[in-house]
């Protein structure tokens, strides 16, 4: 039996649609620019025949369970939502052929990537890493994980709502990348195990919230995940 110096911190995990048990995350990867539209918005044009898909990674602590409060973060001026879909992995794999990576999934969620937008866009123009722009506190929101063991979504509504208004609309046919060729990239750098999550990337609309907003996304299928922002930290 380990002994520790202090009490480690709970698991991170998430909750599971039709189920009182969690599901244990193993880590947190994010897909950048993986909408034409997004990209474009972000000032950048992305052709598949020539591009991979890029990623960075947050810390399992950041995860975030849809319906609560997150604090507006210090240090940013600019920080902005982003709607995702969420693959959850139930298997683990390396080198995974595309036609072969819907084996490894579980299902999915509807997630929030919350940005510091104007730091990101200041350590991108620098050359630095994005962390401290993405690496945010609470800033990983996920709703409930949907059972769908080895099911691709290849289309279907993604929406979110703040203040009861429409900011970002697309359907998941218009991601770049799709899932199988997600889940069988990066199984070329990691051995991917189960309780990896993978937000797949935003749709065009990303924008600035303020303490008090709510937010309401929702992916077809799958389910909805919400948010408040609170007074600044």
């Amino acid at each position: 039996m380990t002994t520790y110096l202090w009490t480690p911190p709970a698991p991170a995990s998430l909750a599971v649609q039709g189920s009182d048990a969690r599901l244990p995350v193993h880590r947190l990867f994010f897909v950048g620019r993986n909408y034409h539209a997004h990209a474009q918005e972000m000032g950048v044009t992305i052709d598949k025949a020539s591009a991979r898909p890029f990623y960075f990674t947050k810390s399992p602590v950041h995860l975030l369970d849809s319906g609560q409060v997150l604090p507006y973060p210090p240090e940013t001026h600019n920080f902005h939502y982003e709607m995702e879909l969420v693959a959850v992995l139930g298997q683990g794999g390396f080198r995974v052929p595309a036609e072969r990576a819907h084996g490894l999934i579980y299902g999915y969620a509807a997630g929030l990537d919350m940005t510091r937008r104007d730091v990101q866009l200041r350590l991108r123009d620098k050359g630095h890493p994005w962390c401290l722009g993405k690496d945010v506190e609470g800033s990983a929101v996920c709703g409930a994980v949907r059972p769908l063991p080895g099911t691709v979504l290849e289309q279907g509504e993604i929406v979110l709502e703040v203040n009861g208004t429409v900011r970002q609309r697309a359907d998941l046919s218009q991601l770049i990348w799709s899932l199988r060729e997600l889940i069988a990239d990066l199984s070329q750098f990691y051995h991917l195990q189960p309780g990896d999550v993978i937000y797949t990337g935003t749709p065009e609309g990303v924008g600035p919230v303020q303490p008090g907003d709510r937010l309401l996304g929702r992916v077809a299928g799958v389910g909805e995940v919400s948010l408040t922002i609170g007074a600044a930290a």
